[in-house]
Order: structure tokens, then C-alpha cells, then sequence
């Protein structure tokens, strides 16, 4: 590929707030270095189908807190077929696009990889997902958000626990990573947190539960919901081990995907936003564009797809601390 002179930009996989405050930042950049920008609605699906619209300045007024994507997203099955990949790279000549912008997660890196790969398009990614489990970057744009989203949500559920001595199991996203859980879990002040990277001793759960029922009128339980069979499983357990408990479960679901994203993921989606256009004016490729200890960081996709799979074992202990 020669001199860039058009940049893409496309969302794609499941959305996350600040995707629009990422999708800004690249726009703006862009004008900024006199290129020309042109967005991809509907993620690859959008790219393959031509769905292609030019952007500017006004585009992107006033969405730096909106929550979700203007862009649109989508997950698609054509893209994973040379064909499908091959009427995208049509597509991108046929708009004159010299790099593309990509906001998602794994599957959005590795159809990215593959397709840099292929036509040797320059193409950078940034990490646009709840989970937080992408390696190469301290957090991921949505992250901050849904955990807020998630604390909120807890503490009112407290208040109806408090006021009938319940037992609450909450469920929350999380299919391969528990790092929702975890935090939120410890900034609810959950009694126990429930994640795949960890293996749970039930009966050490029941020791608790039967412990703090003297002095505790409200027990919160968090489960991300890749935990075997998540919220319910842990539920029906409870619920046959203590049949005098007033036990519920409550599955948050979309709901911490939605709403206006944090400051600090709107800061942090702009910094990337920035980074990535000048990194591709800088030669970049065939990379995700992270925070790593505040500062800018390059990983290749092959790498930043592999999820992360430790969990950091000072968190774990202050679950077991503070839980008493």
C-alpha cells in the first residue's frame, strides 16, 4: 500500500460504551491530518455489502456520550469465507480506502489479521469490549462502564435484600471472563464471587452463608455467567443445601452494555482513537492499540485475541478478606 489518503472505520462484534467516543476520536484525527474518512456501517457484514458512508466533522457532533455505536455492529459469518473477504477488500478499493480502523474484540481481531494478511491492507484494531479480557492493554473501552453499570445495579438490589433478609445470586456478562464479576463484586461488597478462572469450593460458600446469618441481613453473591451454569446453578444449590433461605436470582444481562459511558472511558477510547490514526500514518499494521501502565502500547492481533486467562491473586485475596 502507497500514501494513505483514506482512512476506514467500522464497529463490530458485541457494542460497548465509548465505541462512539473511539469511532469521534478517529474521524476528528483523521480531518485532522487532512485524510478523508469513510465509515462502515454494520461492521464486516456492512463492508462486504458496500454499506459504506463518507464522514466529517458533523458526523460525529455531539456522540461522545452516547452509549452503543452509530456505526452499528454486527457479528458475520460471510467474513470468515475468502469470498466474503474478498468482496470486502472489492469494496475497499472500490471507496479508495487505504487503512481501516477496526472497534471490537477477539472475533474483530481475527478477521482483521487475517484479512491484513491477505491483501497486505494496513489495519490497526482498538479493544472494544465489555470483558476486559483482551491481551495488551490495561483496560478495554466499555469495561469501566459496564462495571459501573453493574454496582448500580447492586445497590439497589441491596436495598430490597437488606429490607427482607435475601439472599441475592446476581449473574453478570462475563462467557469466558470473570473480571466483571470480580471487580464489581469487590466494589459491591459482595460476600462471594463466582468466576471461571477460579474454582469454587461450595462447601467453603455454604460455610459462609450458614456463618453470616447472624449478623449479616443481606447476602450478595456474584456470578459471572460463564461459571458452569452461571447464576442458576449456584441458586438451586443454595436453595437445596438452605430451604429456609429467601433466595433470588437476578440475571442483569444487557443491561451493563447500555447507557452513557464513563469519563474514563470516553478519555480512554479518544486516546486510542487518536493513537491509531497516527499510528498508521506512522507505518503500523496488523495491531491492537492499547493502554499499558498510561501509556501507549502496540500488540499484533495474533496476540491480543489469546483471552487472559490468570487473575490477578491480590483481588482474589481481598474477596476473601473483606467478605467476612
Amino acid at each position: 500500500m502507497g500514501e494513505i489518503k483514506t482512512i476506514g472505520v467500522l464497529t463490530s462484534g458485541g457494542d460497548s460504551p465509548g465505541m462512539n467516543a473511539a469511532i469521534r476520536a478517529v474521524v476528528r484525527t483523521s480531518l485532522y491530518h487532512n485524510l478523508n474518512v469513510v465509515g462502515v456501517m454494520r461492521g464486516y457484514e456492512g463492508l462486504i455489502a458496500g454499506e459504506l458512508v463518507p464522514m466529517n466533522r458533523k458526523s460525529v457532533s455531539n456522540i461522545i456520550g452516547r452509549g452503543g455505536t452509530i456505526l452499528k455492529t454486527t457479528r458475520s459469518a460471510a467474513f470468515r469465507t475468502p469470498e466474503g473477504r474478498m468482496a470486502a477488500f472489492e469494496n475497499i478499493q472500490k471507496f479508495k480506502i487505504d487503512a481501516l480502523v477496526v472497534i471490537g474484540g477477539e472475533g474483530t481481531f481475527t478477521g482483521a489479521n487475517v484479512f491484513s494478511q491477505e491483501y497486505g491492507l494496513p489495519v490497526l484494531g482498538l479493544p472494544g469490549t465489555i470483558d476486559n479480557d483482551l491481551i495488551g492493554t490495561d483496560y478495554t473501552i466499555g469495561y469501566d462502564t459496564a462495571i459501573n453499570n453493574v454496582i448500580s445495579a447492586v445497590d439497589k438490589i441491596r436495598d430490597t435484600a437488606e429490607s427482607h433478609a435475601r439472599v441475592f445470586i446476581i449473574e453478570v456478562m462475563g462467557r469466558d471472563s470473570g473480571l466483571i464479576a470480580l471487580r464489581s463484586g469487590i466494589g459491591s461488597g459482595a460476600e462471594a464471587i463466582l468466576i471461571p478462572e477460579s474454582e469454587t469450593d461450595i462447601e467453603e460458600l455454604f460455610r459462609r452463608l450458614e456463618e453470616s446469618r447472624t449478623y449479616k441481613s443481606s447476602r450478595i453473591i456474584m456470578v459471572a455467567e460463564g461459571r458452569h451454569a452461571g447464576g442458576l446453578e449456584v441458586s438451586e444449590k443454595i436453595k437445596e443445601r438452605f430451604p429456609k433461605y429467601d433466595v433470588r436470582l437476578s440475571i442483569l444481562g444487557h443491561i451493563q452494555r447500555g447507557g452513557s459511558p464513563t469519563c474514563m472511558d470516553r478519555v480512554l477510547a479518544s486516546r486510542l482513537g487518536v493513537a491509531a490514526v497516527d499510528a498508521l500514518l506512522a507505518g503500523h499494521k496488523g495491531e491492537m492499540v492499547g493502554v499499558v501502565n498510561n501509556a501507549i502500547h502496540f500488540t499484533p492481533f495474533h496476540n491480543a485475541i489469546k483471552h487472559i486467562s490468570e487473575i490477578n491473586p491480590n483481588l482474589l485475596r481481598i474477596v476473601d478478606i473483606l467478605s467476612l
